[in-house]
């Protein structure tokens, strides 16, 4: 028995420093309004392994950011919102046609990990259908938003912590400093998956989010994802 003690120490202490230097895997978002960098979270590895084969595929690459709301977030990665490029332009999808309706043909199962994971400013999330025709909460395919979201008072913030009580939903002392310091969308928590975090660019979230927008949240003035390419142990 001390013989196999001394060889699960052994093995522990052998595979600590590999764990230990195991960096997480980045992707850059490079668009035509800047360049955004977002780091995975591997306590998500359904949504982490999706995004980065899609990335890798070239699935994201010439799609639009199809959906803005100010203080509140930017979306993306529907397949029926991809460009054209025709010689040295980009012609987008006519105006008159709704985006946001298209993935791989496929949903993620919901990967919720409160407290470490939530919509506090600069979040990657999946996006998803409505809970009515979804009750498992599972996340599209390939559908993605950055939280920009809001300000948040005490007063305000504690009115959306007993609404989120009263769900099962606490709000640990980690997230409420979190949302008073940076802002975000709490309102969320609990019932999108969030699998990672913006690490450089939220000045280019900023931009995009403050956009004007017409009556469907797109743009007026398109914003292109050019290329996703991922940045693993960056």
């Amino acid at each position: 028995m001390q013989r196999l003690l001394i060889a699960i120490c052994a093995l522990f202490l052998a595979l600590a420093p590999a764990a230990a230097k195991r960096k997480a895997t980045t992707v850059r978002l490079e668009t035509t309004a800047g360049t955004i960098r977002v780091e995975l979270s591997d306590e998500t590895p359904h949504h982490r392994d999706n995004f980065v084969k899609l990335c890798r595929q070239g699935f994201y690459d010439g799609t639009l950011f199809h959906r803005v709301i100010k203080d509140f977030m930017i979306q993306g990665g529907s397949c029926d919102a991809r460009v054209e490029q025709r010689g040295d332009s980009l012609i987008s999808p006519p105006r008159n046609k709704v985006l946001g309706d298209c993935d791989p043909g496929y949903t993620l199962p919901a990967e919720f990990n409160l407290p470490w994971l939530f919509h506090e400013r600069g979040a990657l999330a999946a996006a998803r259908e409505g809970d009515d025709v979804n009750p498992e909460m599972r996340s599209s395919g390939s559908q993605f938003y950055i939280v920009y979201g809001r300000s948040w008072g005490e007063n305000s913030l504690g009115k959306m912590r007993a609404t989120l009580d009263e769900k099962g939903i606490e709000m640990n002392r980690e997230m409420w400093d979190a949302y008073l310091s940076r802002g975000g969308a709490p309102h969320l928590d609990g019932t999108y998956t969030v699998f990672g975090h913006v690490i450089d660019g939220m000045k280019v979230v900023k931009l995009i989010q403050a956009m004007p927008t017409d009556k469907d949240d797109r743009p007026l003035t398109d914003v292109v994802l050019l290329r996703a390419i991922v940045e693993k142990n960056k």
